[in-house]
């Protein structure tokens, strides 16, 4: 059996797991106006009961501990009154019916001789006929999928006009209104496999993922963010009333989720979301979509509900000869299968205009400015648009002439103010007009009294130092940094990220230049992300001074570490052997390196995850104190969000990769502790920790360091010249606690690694912590090891299943370069990456 197999046993073998369930007896019954009142699982976890979901308003169906609804009776539209009930019937049906009298909900049981009811402890509501099981919750789902629950693709999740579907093929769907597809996604080329029957599961864990008879293993499609984070939190997979499919997160007795993954992380791609002739945009002051009519020949359906969509104020057929089609840039009607066969043209936008105005039937058209010239013609009566400033189409609608716009030309809200919106624009003009003429007066000033001075190109450069004194990231012009680099020559370094120079600033200066490789994004996105680094300030951050964004050119300035990089001490040969730090010196580098660390994952506005932790980008300034580089690069070089990176691009390096990187796992603020813990073992022993020596006994260093660890060993571990200068004056414990971190850092599972703030807690001794278990990376040897090449995404995924290890117990008690340095051993690239990774259905989303 193979680690994938041994990964997705667990996955595998709920399908026929055994819960304790609670006995519901026949007649029983439940009240809407009793909310207290429930039928729950043996252990408490779920229940069977009422929520309240208006003033007199409630709906039945199971819940998680906390009232966070998993299954509804008969949907979110079986809504009863406070009269309503919930009943098991002595029949062997279960009713749900109205104060009325009336049935809302009926199982329709009767006839298969249901004798006895129960609710599970995996939240199963099963109605059986003896021990045979009749009828369950999980096999009639609603709208959500917990673990232990077997999607199939005869199944259907429903929450108003959308639907979710998995088909015979394995492929996962979103419909709307039963009819538009607007989501379709399926397993990758690399599968190679007739699918017989097959499931979509959520592991607790928080992987979704399809298995199938014809599969080796389980066909992972989705991740949660807090995968294998925490405990006592229910993950499940919802569709939610907006047609999105997320999964969720909650944890025990809060009452409360949080979105952990999204099928579509942009939200207006959802067909009809705004509805008829609504139009879906986003708006500067928030991050959630808006709907607005296309003008004000439009008025909305429900002025209260934006999403009820818009209609126009007067009919085509009301208007005959006078109709006109009024044009929306940057937008687009969105246009699905099967919409596609008989609604695309290959003309001209102008063309793409005219049809639809010619044309009885036409209500609508897109014309594409992608180099493509497709057009399309909408026909449906119903209609859903998108208008986003980074949409290459131009669109069309039909209406009845003269054409009214909207104020500021753009979308109009449904409920937004127009006067305000008027005001506020006025506002802006005045503002922005009046900046403008004061920088241009300062500007004009100071070039007319500086522009006959020899030393005007000397000036300029110090002038635009002053933008970084306020905070401002500098941007330089790829001559200047060509000049003070002196055509770069002396080259301090290379690393993942490109080669750094040395180079000297107008105003004397010295800096360290990086040439970035590898860019994806482009300018704005560039500047952007440059400006986040460089309003990240610590004391154990290299600071960024400034950019250079010019053409094919991007380079970043830094401030010059006159002592280099961490691993040329540690590391350093023999003819290197003035270059020694002491022991106390490593200490502090230990815990300056965690403080830095720290600040990124915690203290900034938006974690900052680092994703190359080495000594190599621990630089050490002039009074060898530690300033972490490179950070905030990971982003520049992939611009999706690091938790759905696929190892394509990964730019770690080989011995400081967490396993998580190697099974295409969600990458966070976890994988730079594990990395972290690899530097902590480095700065104690003076080694790689991929080193293998007769000194080691053949074994690489971090199996050796821990079999001398759990000997009690500790001094075998410690640097021979350590020992050799400092000798008895060591601080033992303060090495004896920095090697248990260490350890503590580099366990297999994200969910025991402690935070980084619960590191330099830990590193300072104000929280004492147990003695680490054994990594897997001492039993199984380290997935970021020797070994880089892996079959598919889930060969690493073995090294993630539970154990019975514990978590750190915390009690409080009384480059070679200035910049990024060498790379050692870089992690496999390109074809072997792509080949160690399998496709990841993910959504594109952002933000370390």
């Amino acid at each position: 059996m193979n680690f994938r197999s041994l990964f997705f046993l667990p996955f595998l073998l709920s399908i026929s797991i055994t819960f304790t369930a609670a006995q519901i007896s026949p007649g029983s019954s439940l009240s809407a106006a009793e909310l207290n009142r429930t039928w729950a699982s043996p252990n408490g976890t779920f229940s069977v009961g009422f929520t309240q979901v208006g003033p007199n308003s409630f709906l039945a169906g199971v819940n998680y501990n906390g009232g966070v609804p998993i299954w509804t009776a008969g949907g979110a539209s079986a809504v009863v009154d406070s009269g309503g009930s919930f009943r098991f019937t002595s029949a062997g049906s279960l009713l749900l019916v109205n104060g009325s009298g009336s049935t809302v909900w009926d199982s329709n049981t009767a006839r298969l001789g249901a004798s006895s009811a129960s609710i599970d402890d995996s939240g199963n509501l099963v109605l059986r006929n003896g021990s045979r099981p009749v009828w369950s919750s999980f096999a009639n789902p609603t709208d959500t999928v917990v673990p232990a629950q077997n999607f199939t693709s005869g199944q259907t999740l429903v929450s108003g006009v959308y639907s979710f579907r998995l088909l015979n093929t394995g492929n996962l769907t979103l419909t709307w209104n039963g009819s538009i597809t607007y989501w379709n996604q399926g397993l990758n080329s690399s599968v190679d496999s007739n699918l017989t029957s097959p499931i979509l599961g959520l592991q607790p864990i928080g992987v979704a993922a399809i298995s199938d008879p014809t599969l080796r293993s389980p066909y992972i499609v989705a991740y949660s963010s807090d995968y294998a984070e925490g405990s006592d939190i229910l993950r499940f997979l919802k569709l939610d009333s907006d047609g999105n499919l997320r999964i969720y997160s909650s944890a025990r007795g809060s009452g409360t989720t949080t979105m952990r993954w999204a099928a579509l992380t942009d939200q207006c791609q959802v067909f009809g979301y705004c509805g008829n002739m609504g139009i879906c945009s986003y708006n500067v002051t928030s991050s959630n979509p808006v709907c607005g009519c296309p003008s004000q020949n439009f008025e909305p359906v429900d002025p209260n509900d934006s999403r009820k969509g818009c209609r126009r104020k007067v009919e085509i057929q009301d208007c005959p000869g006078s109709a006109t089609m009024l044009e929306l840039d940057h937008a687009r009607f969105l246009t699905y299968q099967p919409e596609l066969s008989s609604q695309v043209f290959w003309v001209g936008i102008s063309a793409c205009r005219l049809n639809c105005l010619v044309s009885g039937s036409c209500l609508a058209s897109t014309s594409l400015a992608d180099g493509t010239g497709l057009c399309y013609l909408k026909t449906s009566e119903f209609v859903s648009g998108y208008q986003n400033p980074s949409l290459p189409s131009t669109s069309y609608v039909k209406v009845c002439g003269p054409i009214q716009p909207n104020p500021t030309g753009q979308i109009e809200v449904v409920g937004q103010s127009k006067g305000w919106k008027m005001k506020g624009w006025i506002v802006a003009v005045v503002v922005l007009s009046t900046l403008a003429g004061l920088i241009a007066a300062e500007a004009g000033l100071w070039w007319w009294c500086c522009r006959h001075s020899p030393n005007f190109g000397s000036l300029s450069a110090q002038y635009a130092l002053l933008e970084y004194a306020s905070g401002a990231p500098v941007q330089f012009s790829y001559k200047e940094l060509q000049r003070s680099t002196n055509g770069f020559k002396e080259k301090l370094g290379a690393g993942g990220f490109g080669a750094v120079y040395k180079g000297i600033l107008a105003n004397k200066t010295v800096v360290a230049v990086k040439q970035l490789e590898g860019i994806e994004q482009g300018e704005r996105q560039f500047r952007m992300e440059v400006a986040t680094i460089s309003s990240t300030h610590h004391l154990n951050l290299v600071r960024l001074i400034g950019f250079c964004s010019e053409g094919r050119h991007r380079l970043l300035v830094y401030e010059f570490m006159k002592n280099s990089s961490l691993d040329s001490f540690l590391f350093s040969t023999e003819d290197q052997s003035g270059k020694f730090l002491n022991w106390g010196c490593r200490f502090n580098i230990a815990l300056g390196t965690a403080r830095g660390i720290t600040y990124l994952h915690e203290e900034c506005r938006d974690c900052i995850v680092h994703c190359d932790i080495k000594p190599e980008n621990i630089l050490l300034d002039d009074n060898f104190n530690a300033k972490v580089s490179d950070f905030g690069l990971a982003k520049l070089i992939n611009p999706k969000d690091h938790r759905y990176r696929t190892l394509k691009s990964v730019r770690g390096t080989r011995g400081y990769l967490a396993p998580e990187w190697l099974a295409n796992l969600p990458i966070t603020s976890k994988s730079d502790v594990y990395s972290y813990g690899m530097v902590l073992l480095e700065t104690v022993s003076g080694r790689r920790n991929f080193e293998v020596s007769e000194q080691t006994n053949m074994k690489k260093f971090t199996v050796w360091a821990y079999e001398e660890f759990e000997k009690d060993n500790v001094r075998a571990i410690v640097d021979r010249r350590l020992l050799s200068t400092n000798g008895d004056d060591l601080d033992m414990e303060q090495i004896t606690r920095l090697i248990g971190v260490g350890f503590w850092c580099i366990q297999e599972q994200p969910s025991q690694r402690p935070t980084m703030g619960k590191v330099v807690q830990m590193l300072e001794g104000i929280t004492e912590f147990e003695r680490p278990p054994v990594p897997r990376v001492v039993t199984e040897g380290s997935m970021s090891g020797t070994s880089m090449t892996m079959s598919s995404n889930a060969s690493a995924l073995s090294t993630f299943a539970p154990t019975s290890a514990p978590a750190p117990s915390l009690a409080s008690s009384n480059n070679t370069s200035a910049v990024g340095g060498a790379s050692s051993s870089p992690v496999a690239s390109g074809g072997d990456l792509e080949r160690a990774s399998s496709s990841l259905l993910h959504s594109d989303a952002g933000a370390a």
